[in-house]
């Protein structure tokens, strides 16, 4: 892939086997590195001739061993490290900055880290334990491998920087002070986690249109005029509108459980604010600080990525909810009132349990998902002697919203199981768009005749819903 400007896809450069960098490109940034390098004159520049956070006022030497210093002391981090692919990511994040005019990186630092990207260098990162105002630490123990310092990842196993990189980077003026500027880790792990929300949008739906049309609920409730003008609700109500198309309602049901009649606004509302949080995400401006702008170097407030992890924190509130509505769905189903059929899906009530535990597995990742509820992006401290007061833990934000996408898929599982076994136990075939979606879940779970341990079936479908393996089952014509 060849990367001629400073906007290129994140999604396109991950995928990519090669990068190559447009030589146009690189002479422009010599230029505009010219222009940088003259503008630092013997006034203060922080993180080029000053100290850092509260030792902002001191001078520092304007020095390639003073860049290097930057790199080293605030690399304080440990394990748990980023994955290989989110390191990446973070790597391709900071490329992208690096292109901007503002961070007046040279072509050699660019040159360097799209060489180290084509070779899979894969830094190690930290996850957690992360408390400056913005997110040096773990930028830190990025970019020190560029000297040949620290731990990289070789197909997983920690070995030092040094015996994999043939030459180490010598930063010039400023580099370093703009590899460790900005948030590109907040950044990464909402990449990566709107990637998983939308999956479980999509799962989701599925688990709902088929508690739908297992408990043969009334379907008007589902017409998409009730949506008004929310048209995101609309779309859902399309949806599963045409998934329950040929289903049948169950006589005498006049209202379905509230779970049941609800999913939709659930998803919806999921649907909407991670479509919000890609829209912080879409938004540019400088991450570098100092910037250099209108040629002169103006310090700036990219590092704090509150709205982010706000937004963040706003996602896994509502993937709570929607995992509320689905453990209660999938209760709904385990209950004959409500189904028609044998108690908790037995074949034979009583001397077996059928798929009642799967619920309490259920309940147990719910209660999980509940504490991740908590924000992470509220609770700074006093850092750096008080110069540094104030954290936006957006980090942390996608840390929880990751485990919470996790935790879902479970619970989705355990629906879907649940569903499935519903619809085996059930007269008839059900709806006729849904019929794929059964063949294939009762293939990868085969129908419960007999007590048996679903623990490794429910860890096998969770890998097999996050591959999305089921997005086409849910558009079948």
């Amino acid at each position: 892939m060849r990367l001629s400007t400073k906007d290129f896809s994140l999604a396109s450069a991950f995928e990519a086997g090669s990068l190559e960098i447009d030589p146009a490109l690189l002479a422009g940034l010599g230029e505009n590195r010219a222009r940088v390098l003259a503008a630092l004159t013997d006034r203060p520049v922080y993180g080029v001739n000053t100290g850092m956070g509260r030792l902002a006022g001191i001078a520092a030497p304007a020095s390639s061993a003073y860049q290097r210093n930057l790199l080293l002391g605030r690399a304080v981090g440990g394990p748990p490290w980023l994955s290989a692919g989110e390191v990446r990511w973070l790597l391709l994040v900071r490329l992208r900055d690096l292109l901007a005019p503002e961070a007046g990186a040279s072509p050699e630092l660019v040159t360097f880290l799209v060489d180290r990207l084509n070779e899979g260098f894969t830094p190690a990162v930290p996850r957690t334990g992360l408390g400056s105002a913005g997110e040096i630490i773990p930028l830190a123990h990025a970019f020190q491998t560029f000297l040949g310092v620290g731990t990289v990842l070789v197909d997983g196993v920690e070995t030092p920087a040094a015996e994999v990189l043939a030459e180490p980077y010598e930063p010039g003026l400023k580099e370093a002070t703009t590899l460790i500027q900005g948030s590109p880790l907040a950044e990464t792990l909402a990449a990566f986690a709107r990637t998983e929300v939308q999956q479980v949008v999509d799962l989701q739906t599925l688990a709902a249109a088929i508690a739908i049309d297992v408990l043969g609920a009334p379907q008007a409730v589902y017409r998409p005029a009730s949506a008004g003008d929310d048209q995101v609700l609309e779309s859902v109500l399309y949806e599963i509108g045409g998934l329950l198309d040929g289903a049948t309602e169950r006589p005498g049901v006049v209202q379905a459980p509230v779970s049941v009649r609800v999913a939709p606004r659930a998803i919806a509302h999921l649907t909407r604010v991670n479509g919000e949080l890609g829209e912080v995400l879409r938004r540019s401006a400088p991450t570098d600080s100092p910037a250099f702008l209108d040629g002169e170097f103006v310090s700036t407030t990219g590092f704090h990525a509150v709205e982010l992890g706000l937004r963040m924190d706003a996602v896994t509130a509502a993937l709570v909810h929607l995992g509320e509505v689905s453990v209660q769905r999938t209760h709904r189903l385990l209950d004959e009132r409500f189904s028609g059929l044998p108690a908790q899906l037995a074949v034979e009530p009583g001397p077996r349990a059928g798929l009642v535990p799967l619920h309490k597995r259920a309940v147990g990742e719910l209660h999980a998902l509940r504490r991740l509820a908590t924000p992470a992006t509220l609770g700074s401290v006093d850092t750096s002697g008080g110069q540094e007061d104030v954290q936006a833990f957006a980090w942390a934000a996608g840390n929880q919203l990751r485990d919470a996408c996790a935790r879902m898929f479970a619970i989705t599982a355990c629906e879907l199981i649940t569903g499935s076994q519903a619809r085996w136990l059930a007269a008839g075939d059900g709806s006729p768009r849904l019929r794929a979606a059964y063949e294939w879940l009762s293939g990868l779970v085969p129908p419960v005749t007999e007590d048996r341990p679903l623990g490794p079936e429910v860890t096998a479908l969770i890998a097999v819903l996050r591959d999305s393996y089921f997005d086409d089952l849910t558009t079948l014509d």
